[in-house]
């Protein structure tokens, strides 16, 4: 609903519903204690000296410095050798190509 479409009764009667909230919550606030201010406190910002910063800057730099050193120090290192590729013999191959050439006949055999 646009403000603009209210009356000037129901816009009174809003302006009175939020004054009554308004000092309820007040009544509210003193019987708990709270202070009488409606908003939150601002928190207060904090700042760090530069020197701070500085220092944060250089354990970063370190921590980077670390890091990559590291990574080099693995690549540099050489690579652990990889296993044999183990290979099949000519007669191995000779032996399973005929076993597979009178499976695939069999069954060709028995599809007919």
């Amino acid at each position: 609903m646009n403000l603009h479409d209210l009356t000037i009764n129901q816009l009174k009667r809003a302006a009175a519903i939020k004054e009554r909230i308004e000092a309820l919550n007040k009544e509210l606030r003193a019987i708990l204690g709270t202070p009488a201010k409606s908003g939150a406190a601002p928190k207060k910002k904090r700042t760090m000296s530069a020197s701070v910063k500085r220092k944060i800057a250089a354990a970063q730099k370190a921590r980077w410095a670390n890091l990559r050193r590291a990574k080099s120090a693995a690549r540099s290192a050489k690579p652990a050798a990889k296993a044999k590729k183990k290979t099949v013999s000519p007669a191995t191959k000779a032996k399973l190509s005929a076993k597979l050439k009178a499976y695939w006949a069999a069954k060709k055999a028995g599809k007919k």
